[in-house]
């Protein structure tokens, strides 16, 4: 039988506490200041300072504004470092405009090809209503970027600047998935009335029409063919003329996707380190290259990043940003705030059971550009943001090695830095997981 809180229990606890002087002194601070305010520690920033013994040249700060592209921002911001180095130049931008344009519509069809896959299923059923969620979230996956260059190539942000939408696509998210939702009801109906499935596909191609011209209004038009002009600043002057999009990401970026990896650290008992796991129903590119994970020790993402930044080239990486942070001094501290000492509770849950009891997930993307190595390992890691140059140091975050082991769910790398026992785990065939998985999250 459940229990109820009585009055006289409720009275107790107001006595307890209004005698606790430190407990009324909190309160205080807290309900002037808030929680954060109270919390904050004066210390951390000294003990983890903004300084690193090995860093990446890079590029202007960048800034998604309010949008989810932060996958897109990091892939492009690790891809543009290449294009600064054939052409000489300070600072470059790749669009993100234009993968996101993409990316959308290939979420149209992903989404209708999944309504189409699952005719059978309930109204109301777990799966379809995982579908029907957030068909059209700004977020992605590293190998969803993926299939979307491979297919689509890259342009300078030139060649398609930001709009409004990119940049805001609250609104345009909204009315994409008011279609979406719509079109699958009409699926759903029609194959209820009897419809064969070559009239539903048929109906399909027709609905894409629509998505690509919504996305258009939105975002403009991705162009076809482009001059990409520049100058650098010793004056050595670029051009390519007339180029597609492939054609400029194979002269200008050049990077083989296809060697890099994806690590995870899941430490959860449902999956064992040194598995491949992919996620059912997550992607963007019907046909495209599949998200494929391989579940490491936290301290193997660590080791093949670094060694990755001790090359000389970034590192994307994706993790629960919003954990342990403070976003005006931009760092990522295990002891940025003192949330135990405050509450007088001490918060417990390991990396496992948060995200076995939903308190963690990946929720954004960004890149590693250096780190600080001292005794032969980095105790701290510098990153780059998508945030503008008004969070953190001008832009720039700082994470203590700690807060990578607790928060820091996935690393891209070149698969050269595997060793050969993770090179062997990645050849074995992945494991399925549910849509709904913690893994399955985006960035």
């Amino acid at each position: 039988m459940r229990q109820e809180i009585s009055i006289g229990r409720t009275r107790a606890l107001r006595e307890r506490f209004m005698a606790d002087g430190e407990g009324l002194l909190r309160m205080n601070g807290a309900t002037k200041s808030g929680i954060d305010g109270v919390c904050l520690s004066y210390s951390a920033p000294v003990n983890t300072p903004n300084v690193f013994s090995d860093e990446i040249k890079t590029g202007e700060i960048t800034a998604q504004n309010s949008s989810g592209r932060c996958w897109l921002f990091a892939a492009t911001n690790v891809m543009r470092l290449e294009v600064m180095k054939k052409c000489e130049l300070e600072t470059f931008e790749l669009s993100q405009a234009y993968l996101f344009f993409w990316d959308k519509l290939e979420k149209a069809n992903f989404f209708l090809e999944s309504i189409l896959d699952t005719l059978g299923e309930a109204q109301g059923s777990r799966l379809l209503s995982w579908l029907l969620a957030s068909p059209f979230g700004d977020g992605g996956q590293w190998d969803m970027m993926v299939a979307l260059v491979e297919k689509y190539g890259v342009v300078p942000k030139a060649a398609m600047p930001e709009s409004f939408s990119s940049g805001n696509s609250g609104r345009m998210n909204k009315f994409l998935t008011l279609k979406a939702r719509e079109f699958a009801k009409e699926l759903r109906d029609a194959h209820g009335a009897g419809a064969s499935r070559e009239r539903l596909e048929a109906r399909k191609g027709e609905m894409l029409d629509t998505f690509y011209r919504m996305l258009c209004i939105c975002l403009g038009a991705p162009p076809e063919r482009f001059d990409f002009e520049c100058r650098n600043k010793d004056g050595k002057f670029t051009r390519a003329a007339n180029v597609t999009p492939l054609e400029f990401y194979d002269g200008f970026v050049g990077k083989k996707l296809d060697e890099y990896v994806s690590l995870i650290n899941s430490p959860t008992a449902d999956k064992p380190f040194y598995s491949t796991f992919t996620v059912e129903y997550l992607g963007n590119v019907v046909g495209g290259r599949p998200i494929r994970y391989l579940n490491l020790p936290s301290e193997s993402l660590k080791r093949a990043a670094a060694a990755q930044l001790g090359d000389g080239e970034a590192v994307w990486f994706g993790c629960d940003v919003g954990q342990m942070l403070d976003r005006e001094r931009g760092l990522m501290d295990m002891d940025a705030y003192d949330a135990e000492g405050l509450f007088g509770a001490k918060f417990g849950l390991d990396k496992a059971a948060r995200l076995d009891y939903g308190e963690s997930l990946m929720t954004h993307a960004m890149v590693l550009t250096g780190m600080n190595v001292a005794g032969g390992a980095p105790n701290r890691w510098k990153v780059e943001n998508s945030w503008g140059d008004k969070s953190g140091e001008k832009g720039w975050f700082r994470m203590s090695d700690a807060w990578f082991d607790e928060y820091v769910y996935q690393v891209v790398v070149n698969i050269k830095y595997l060793t050969g026992a993770e090179r062997d785990a990645l050849k074995k065939p992945p494991i399925a997981l549910r849509p709904w998985d913690p893994m399955g999250s985006l960035a």
